[in-house]
């Protein structure tokens, strides 16, 4: 049916393929042209380009041309000459797709010339690597042919100042891995100071390995973590303050609104009860928020209404339908605030500061583009999640690489006696193998067995890149075998040995399939580079994971009924379909789960460069006055109306808005109820902003323009950076527990982006009200400073070796069981230890 199909419509790819050529030919023919040049005339041609484009020509105008330059230079520089089939997938990386380029066809070489070209705009292009030795490489080696060119080359990497950071991203090409680009992203959304970023505009990114980074990392967050302060004796200080108030008298509370809020009574007991001058003094604001939490604490939250005691933990009640939700925790302090009343231990608060999904953080680039060896399996998820089209270029030479029959055993000792005997075999002959397994555990098991049997290895399973990639290019001698788990030394070329290709050129044997067929032809194609020859086999077993996923008991039985024993396989075109079958649904499965991650993730990324957005105009503006002239506004008018809501107006709680305005916004002298009598709405919400602008004007009188603008952005950074760092926590556990919702015949999704968005509403008010506060309230001192939210910041990315070592702050993974060790490193059981 597919090659019915394929005669009627044509073949996608190869239709592509046929518009590339095209490319490729007109690139050909500017070669003599372009041999002609001096070095210096061929140098010029990069200044010509970019006057061109800031002429209005379009990149699409001077490809031909850039990349035949390009080409030229990388024969006068590196002795390299692009074939054919690295122009076409050049072009491909340029429009925005993933070229398929299979191993050894010079994936890196075929990079530099759409680099070249988008890096003419000036905007920059960053070359993503799967780690730290490939960007090292790559910058190096193809820096040189970019120096030449007179482009300016960075390197990215973990551990650099900001200073050589920022001049790494202002360089035209940027290299560096995907963690890296990722971190600088959040930290740059961090930061108090513009002068403290180091990113540009996120234009043009490049990604080797793109399968590997947009795939199989997609399901990791980025997670910068930090450590809070410890308040859990403040919270028991202001516990110990909110009982000695009295309702009335000290505070306030609206039973429609839950909103409690202390009068000038109140304020003058808390700042004789704490020593202090000034409650909402700027050195002040972490007590203030302390107290306001206990008040409500007290005040508005009830014990076996809003909140229960369970085995010494408070545990919300659902206000709609009175279920216990455990697992989930009031946010902004006021779980911990309900602690203190009820004298419970105090846990910690939220410590993740940023974090974002590689999905989300690639898709903001203006243009993508990825290369890689295997990614064909995984073009619909390309195509949905990326926009991105994977385009199979074709191989310089035909492959010649023998790829054999899966060889089947019983059980898994007879598979791994067979894949020794096979390794010694060759061994013995000189010809070099590569061991693939799925797991380091294997590795060091077949490790073992090969050093009883007297053979030579090297054993690689991906702790330490410098290494990795030396002895994987050694993969390829005499006599080498190497045991790697099957994504080690990803990126990194095996060059055959002297002699080698006479003896068969290299085996790679793989010791079990992966859950996904693109991972086994990453495998398969470390041998077969540009034409030599090699061999592939997989091993298998009746008890490998995958094979007991779709059933294998029947055939087990067979092969016992028949008398077969552990030493004698079977190959069967039957059970390798099974096999590919297998991994298909696996795929399938994978694919949904990190649709749905991304579904999820969709919410808090509109919230995060909402968040962000305004966060970076702060910094940017040199006058915030209007914006939080606007936030005061919205308080007002959100205020107003909550005490002014009877039909009645001898009926409106003036009283209380008052005592609102005297606690919050204005002093006592400022505005009296009389003179709110007898107005509409819209006229007290005039007459109010009216005096907080002559207030403000006189605040603006008091200091020098300078420290006024400076004070603003203060109070507006502190703010926002602690909301939005408690309200991350707060959706993270709404997601864990969100999937029970299903039991309710509700959709998950649909309920996590209603409640997060409700929950983002209310956190916009509170940011709006805590800004007009303090800006109305506090005292202004002259050596007033930004200061972080929080200290000591640390970067924790899924796939980080050490994370599990990292103690403090504890970061969920994705996928934890109840019996599993807890991955803060305590050594308990997760359901004993963060998992309670």
């Amino acid at each position: 049916m597919r090659e019915l199909l394929k005669k009627v419509f044509g073949d996608g790819n190869q239709r592509q393929l046929n518009r590339l050529q095209k490319y490729a030919d007109e690139i050909e023919a500017l070669e003599a042209t372009m041999e002609k040049l001096t070095d210096q005339q061929l140098q010029d041609k990069t200044e010509e380009f970019k006057k061109r484009y800031l002429d209005g020509e379009q990149l699409e105008d001077i490809l031909v041309e850039a990349f035949a330059v390009v080409r030229e230079g990388a024969k006068r520089v590196l002795g390299l000459r692009p074939y054919k089939v690295q122009l076409q997938g050049a072009v491909s990386l340029h429009e925005g797709n993933i070229s398929e380029m299979k191993t050894g066809e010079g994936k890196t070489l075929a990079s530099t010339m759409p680099a070249y070209l988008n890096a003419i705009t000036g905007k920059g292009v960053h070359i993503i690597t799967v780690n730290d030795y490939l960007a090292d490489r790559d910058a190096r080696e193809m820096g040189e042919l970019f120096n030449f060119l007179g482009l300016t080359v960075g390197l990215n990497l973990n551990g650099m100042t900001k200073e050589e950071k920022r001049e790494a991203y202002l360089s035209d090409i940027t290299y560096g891995t995907n963690n890296e680009f990722g971190f600088d992203y959040l930290r740059d959304n961090m930061v108090l100071y513009k002068e403290q970023m180091v990113q540009r505009p996120l234009h043009f990114a490049i990604i080797d390995e793109v399968d590997s980074i947009l795939i199989d990392e997609a399901r990791t967050p980025l997670i910068i973590s930090g450590t809070a302060e410890k308040s859990a004796n403040l919270y028991q200080q202001a516990n110990a303050f909110v009982r000695t108030l009295k309702n009335e008298e000290d505070y306030t509370y609206d039973e429609k609104s839950k909103g409690v809020q202390l009068t000038e009574e109140g304020i003058n007991k808390a700042e004789r009860f704490f020593a202090i001058e000034n409650l909402f003094d700027l050195n002040n604001v972490t007590l203030t928020h302390h107290i306001n939490q206990a008040l409500k604490a007290h005040v508005a939250m009830f014990k076996d209404t809003d909140y229960v005691i369970d085995e010494d933990q408070v545990v919300i009640v659902d206000q709609f339908t009175g279920r216990l939700m455990k697992g989930r925790r009031y946010s902004d302090g006021l779980h911990q605030a309900i602690e203190a009343k009820e004298g419970l231990q105090i846990q910690n608060e939220s410590m993740t500061l940023a974090s974002i999904t590689f999905q989300n953080y690639f898709r903001m680039y203006e243009k993508l583009a990825g290369m890689t060896g295997t990614a064909k399996t995984e073009e619909e998820e390309f195509r949905n999640i990326y926009n991105m089209d994977v385009i199979a270029i074709p191989t310089n030479r035909e492959i010649v690489r023998e790829d054999k029959a899966d060889l089947i055993y019983k059980s898994m000792d007879g598979k791994f006696k067979a894949v020794v005997e096979a390794i010694k075999e060759r061994y013995q002959k000189g010809q070099p193998v590569l061991v693939g397994t799925v797991a380091v555990e294997t590795s060091e098991l077949i490790s073992k067995l090969l050093s009883r049997a007297g053979v030579k290895h090297n054993v690689l399973n991906a702790k330490n890149h410098y290494r990795e990639a030396e002895i994987i290019e050694n993969a390829g001698q005499k006599s080498a075998v190497t045991i790697a788990t099957n994504m080690a030394g990803r990126g990194t070329d095996i060059k055959l040995g002297d002699g080698v290709k006479e003896l068969g050129g290299l085996t790679v044997i793989g010791t079990e399939r992966h859950e996904s067929r693109r991972i086994d032809n990453q495998l398969r194609g470390r041998s077969g580079r540009q034409g030599d020859p090699g061999v592939t086999q997989f091993y298998l077993s009746m008890e490998d994971e995958l094979m007991r996923r779709f059933g294998s008991d029947n055939m087990k039985a067979m092969m016992e009924r028949l008398g077969m024993d552990d030493d004698q396989p079977i190959e069967s075109k039957m059970v390798s379909r099974a096999v590919e079958s297998a991994q298909k649904r696996v795929e399938g499965n994978n694919f949904d789960a990190r649709k749905t991650i991304l579904s999820y993730d969709d919410v808090l990324r509109q919230q995060r460069e909402i968040i962000y957005k305004q966060r970076f105009d702060v910094i940017d503006s040199n006058n915030v006055r209007e914006i939080i002239e606007q936030m005061i506004q919205t308080t007002v008018e959100t205020i107003v109306p909550s005490y002014t809501t009877e039909e009645e107006q001898e009926q409106w709680n003036l009283s209380g808005l008052v005592e609102y305005l005297h606690a919050n916004l204005l002093s006592p002298e400022d505005i009296q109820e009389e003179e709110l009598k007898g107005k509409e709405q819209d006229e007290l919400i005039e007459l109010i902003m009216e005096k907080i602008k002559v207030k403000y004007d006189q605040k603006e009188e008091e200091l020098t323009p300078e420290q006024m603008r400076e004070f603003e952005k203060v109070i507006l950074l502190r703010t926002v950076d602690r909301k939005w760092m408690d309200h991350i926590d707060q959706m993270d556990q709404l997601r864990q527990g969100i999937h029970l919702r299903a039991y309710g015949q509700n959709d998950p999704l649909r309920e996590y982006q209603m409640e997060g968005y409700a929950m983002f509403e209310q956190m916009i008010i509170t940011i709006n009200e805590e800004v007009s506060r303090y800006v109305m309230k506090a005292q202004i001192r002259e050596n007033l400073k930004r200061e972080a939210v929080v200290k000591d910041t640390q970067a924790v990315s899924g796939n980080d070796e050490n994370k599990k070592k990292v103690k403090k702050p504890f970061i969920k993974a994705q996928d934890v069981g109840r019996n599993d060790p807890c991955p803060c490193g305590s050594g308990k059981k997760y359901k004993h230890c963060h998992g309670k």
